[in-house]
């Protein structure tokens, strides 16, 4: 099973990728102008990597759990995946993220914290 992980944020979209059980890669993120042209990036990701299921990360049981899991669901119907999608708590991946990225990295606003991000959410959906 191949899976994309995506940390969907409103400037970033960090992407990690997992094709055998216990190695997550991160991928390149998207730097997202518009709804439209980062959703056809996140197409291409699909496309190119041959995935069979995404995982979105989202706050389960905060008070934005709701409207983040509409926000996703519109997303992902302008991506118009037709595999499986799992949703699975973000809580502090970001916070993770920054650790494993000491000094000057951490501050740099690329990408590959949101990329990061969506690797340890992968991780923990596949229980890594």
């Amino acid at each position: 099973m191949k899976y994309l992980a995506i940390d969907l944020g409103l400037k970033r979209i960090g992407l990690a990728y997992s094709a055998h059980a216990g190695i997550v890669t991160p991928l390149p993120a998207i730097i997202r102008k518009n709804r439209n042209q980062a959703s056809d990036e996140v197409k291409k990701a699909i496309k190119e990597w041959d995935i069979d299921a995404v995982v979105i990360g989202i706050p389960i049981g905060g008070g934005s759990e709701d409207e983040m899991r509409r926000r996703v669901e519109h997303f992902m119907n302008l991506v118009n995946f037709e595999g499986e999608v799992y949703y699975q708590d973000e809580a502090n991946s970001s916070l993770e993220a920054e650790d494993l990225i000491k000094g000057e990295m951490r501050h740099l606003k690329d990408g590959r914290i949101d990329s990061i991000s969506a690797m340890i959410i992968l991780q923990r959906y596949l229980g890594v």
